[in-house]
């Protein structure tokens, strides 16, 4: 009920459990007769509400601050915390059942987040000075951001040194000062005020502290390069590297600090900051790329054509690469991603724009027709871009694609491990340049095109509101494409930092039943190894990851009388989003599975004429090239959710590029220089529980949980609580409450439309962390510790993608509809 009780509190306190008894009218009219009739009736209705029997399981883990273990009741398990425990026995108690009261009290105890935001809430609207600046701090939700590569490995190991120098700038400008770190070519020098100093600029250092404690050669006064230079309130760091070499000769400066730093490095420590933060950033990336939902496709280039090449797929977004193949698993990427898009994508990039495709797919004799149309090309006649719209949002293969192009830097290709010179001979392959052949790959292919699935429920539902009636067919099949008479390769490249496969997969084509509740679906397999395959079905399936199902192949069964091919125990592992293909293993109970044995014999017998599917072993270091190109190109932020106590922190941002707009914002509102702020996307009170409460329940192999949120910025207010409003798309449940969410930010500053991918990681592969952790360990053991505990307490990832393109084409189209 809306009404407010608080002030009878203790007349609901005193008729607890008593509703059901036979005096209860009695006694309850005694105490209520001088209250108003109708205050009487709906205090008595809220007893007898509080009172009705109760049967919802309460899951507080994540919603409250405190850790939740099993909590079972009356054949019911419940997950609570200590408090909330308390809570419910006491409740309980009193009303003698598990009612609503009994759920309302557990679902509102003092630690709950919930209860805490809004009375800190309602503390601010009264002006307590205290509530005030909790509330100040909750406006604030500071994050750092880790950039993916390029990581730059110093030529030289630099020793963390204080001594003092006397530094002179041209021929009379000499002040003192202390190193902060020494390596045997450069050093970093710290200048206590902002006297002019530029970057490029030569000048002399004499290492006078050295002077004191050793006898130094003849020489003692060198030419240095200023390299770097930060500023820090009145504070100057800066960085210099020696002009020129010295004299070669047994007590030359060279192999006296050669010498000097090997003798001391354990006693001072290595300056081991670019490793920290390459492994850090690193870490992130391997939890961060697997999990990537988008599609990132390369573009080659032969002569003056512009083809896709590669994909880069992953569990996330392979979905999203399935959906663009023909009726016999060919790539049709050529019709999404055409010459005359990538002309426009080009000319987009250069103001940071995107570009956005709709699509569907016409099913006719067994056969599959794409369609699709961009904002551009539908903007020239508005009548038909709403039939074309409507029409295409009536299919059920209905999609909303948006394009983003992205320069191939071939250097970010490379990406080092920064292990300075201490590299060993046997280690050496870890830093070793790109081969010719992979350079001569990439010099072939100019753009990255990432494709992003940004459809969404309610935007299908508002194109489905529009009309198509009289639609031009004449005009609907222009942008209908041909099938190409030879199909089009485009090399599947897996994003992964550790081959999870057991076996090879080999690619098979075979009939196949598969039977489930006496049902019998028909496909053909696509692959196979001795614990499983991948099965194309004919026919789009309800079946479930987790489902028994039974394999007959009657093809294979006609070759072979050893081994009985029919009602095989498989399990299914992955569903594809199209519902028509899936993965399965073999399912063994008591017995050698029969299957398992076949399949064995088949790879032994014919292991020279059948294919690997292992589609990356043909080229390793392209796959790992194009990984890491992409990683530090891609524009999509990640939040880094990470374990603290029985909670979840989000104080990680990780990504490759963070000149996006949403970053921008996010910068301009954080009260630190070297911080972002996540209140846009953590200021709302629930999207934090429920992010939380979604990745306790997921599985690494679950599909992501989305979430999207509408975010108002106002140019004109200084504080960051009143300038960003931010709804839940469940709150606005309307289309007109969207459109008016939207036309007063437009109004009023800048608007947002954001789509958060939640996703569950699995462990990472510390061998590829191992050599960087080893080398920041054997000098900083405290510092190597701490980072690995860091890296095993990283849960899930929540990609960020910025879709307000295509929610205001959709709200200026609905709104002159």
């Amino acid at each position: 009920m809306n009404k407010d009780f608080s002030k009878y509190k203790k007349i609901i306190d005193e008729f607890s459990g008593q509703v059901l008894n036979s005096d209860f009218e009695t006694k309850f009219y005694a105490v209520s007769k001088n209250l108003p009739q109708t205050e009487r009736f709906l205090l008595k209705m809220e007893l007898k509400r509080l009172a009705a029997p109760c049967t919802r399981l309460i899951d507080l883990r994540g919603l409250v601050d405190g850790e939740c273990k099993i909590f079972q009741h009356e054949q019911r398990i419940h997950f609570l915390d200590n408090v909330a425990s308390l809570v419910f026995t006491e409740a309980f108690t009193r009303y003698g059942s598990y009612s609503l009261a009994v759920y309302e009290a557990t679902m509102n105890t003092e630690n709950n987040f919930r209860v805490i935001y809004q009375k800190e809430k309602a503390q601010l609207s009264k002006g307590s000075p205290e509530a005030s600046t909790k509330i100040l701090e909750k406006s604030q939700y500071p994050a750092k951001f880790y950039s993916f590569g390029p990581y730059h490995n110093r030529i030289e190991e630099r020793m963390n040194f204080v001594i003092s120098i006397q530094v002179t700038i041209g021929n009379d400008r000499t002040f003192k000062c202390s190193t902060l770190d020494l390596s045997v070519s450069g050093c970093k020098f710290k200048v206590n005020d902002l006297r002019p100093i530029a970057i490029g600029q030569k000048i002399t250092i004499r290492f006078s502290g050295l002077e004191d404690q050793f006898q130094l050669m003849a020489e003692s006064d060198f030419t240095y390069e200023v390299k770097n230079l930060t500023v820090l309130d009145n504070m100057q760091l800066v960085g210099v590297k020696r002009a020129h070499q010295d004299k070669s000769g047994p007590n030359s400066f060279t192999q006296y600090m050669l010498s000097f730093i090997q003798e001391n490095k354990r006693r001072y420590k290595i300056n081991l900051d670019n490793s920290i933060s390459a492994l850090q950033a690193r870490s992130f990336e391997q939890y961060v790329l697997p999990k990537s939902n988008e599609l990132a496709v390369f573009i080659e280039k032969n002569n003056t054509s512009l083809t896709p090449k590669y994909a880069l797929t992953c569990p996330n977004n392979q979905g999203l690469y399935q959906y663009w193949q023909d009726e016999q698993h060919n790539s049709t990427l050529f019709c999404l991603i055409t010459p005359e898009r990538i002309t426009r994508l080009k000319k987009l990039a250069l103001s940071g724009q995107s570009l956005l495709v709709f699509s569907f797919i016409h099913q006719s004799q067994g056969k599959s027709y794409f369609y699709t149309a961009d904002e551009l090309q539908l903007g020239d006649d508005a009548e038909f871009m709403t039939q074309f719209l409507a029409f295409a949002a009536s299919k059920e293969n209905f999609l909303i694609t948006q394009l983003a192009l992205l320069d191939v830097v071939p250097s970010r290709g490379q990406s080092n491990f920064t292990l300075s010179n201490s590299m060993t001979e046997k280690n050496a392959y870890l830093n070793a340049p790109l081969s010719n052949e992979i350079q001569a790959l990439l010099a072939k292919t100019p753009y990255i095109v990432v494709v992003n699935d940004v459809t969404q429920n309610e935007s299908v539902q508002a194109y489905q509101s529009l009309s198509y009636e009289g639609i031009n067919s004449v005009k609907l099949k222009r942008f209908g494409h041909k099938r190409l008479s030879e199909k089009l390769i485009v090399d599947n490249i897996g994003i992964n930092y550790r081959n999870k496969r057991q076996e090879l997969r080999f690619t098979y084509k075979t009939p196949v039943h598969v039977e489930i509740n006496d049902v019998i679906l028909t496909g053909v397999s696509l692959d196979f190894s001795p614990s499983g395959l991948k099965v194309s079905l004919d026919k789009t399936t309800m079946l479930l990851k987790g489902d028994m199902v039974y394999l007959s192949f009657p093809k294979l069964q006609k070759i072979t009388s050893a081994f009985a091919l029919t009602d095989l125990p498989y399990e299914v592992v992955r569903v594809n989003s199209a519902k028509n293909i899936i993965n399965l293993r073999v399912f063994v109970q008591q017995h050698q599975h029969i299957g398992r044995k076949f399949f064995k014999a088949l790879i032994d017998k014919n292991s020279d004429k059948l294919t690997s599917d292992e589609y990356d072993t043909f080229s390793p270091d392209l796959a790992r090239a194009l990984r890491n190109i992409y990683s530090a190109s891609s524009t999509v932020p990640a939040l880094v959710m990470q374990t603290s106590g029985s909670r979840y922190k989000s104080e990680v941002i990780a990504g490759g590029d963070c000149h996006s707009n949403l970053m921008s914002v996010m910068q301009q509102l954080s009260d630190g220089n070297l911080y972002y702020n996540l209140y846009p996307i953590l200021g709302h009170a629930d999207i934090m529980p429920s992010l939380s409460v979604k990745l306790k329940k997921m599985q690494e192999m679950d599909s992501p949980s989305c979430h999207v949120l509408y975010i108002a910025l106002k140019a004109s207010v200084d504080t960051v609580d009143k300038a960003v409003s931010i709804k839940l798309s469940s709150e606005l449940n309307s289309e007109a409450l969207k459109q008016g969410f939207i036309h007063q930010a437009l109004k009023n500053g800048q608007f947002f439309c954001l789509m958060i991918k939640l996703s569950r990681v699995g462990e990472p592969d510390m061998s590829y962390l191992h050599h960087e952790l080893s080398y920041i360990s054997a000098y900083a053991l405290h510092r190597g510790k701490q980072i690995e505990q860091n890296i095993w307490s990283v849960s899930g990832i929540a990609q960020i993608f910025d879709i307000s393109q295509e929610a205001l084409f959709r709200y200026r189209l609905t709104r002159n509809a």
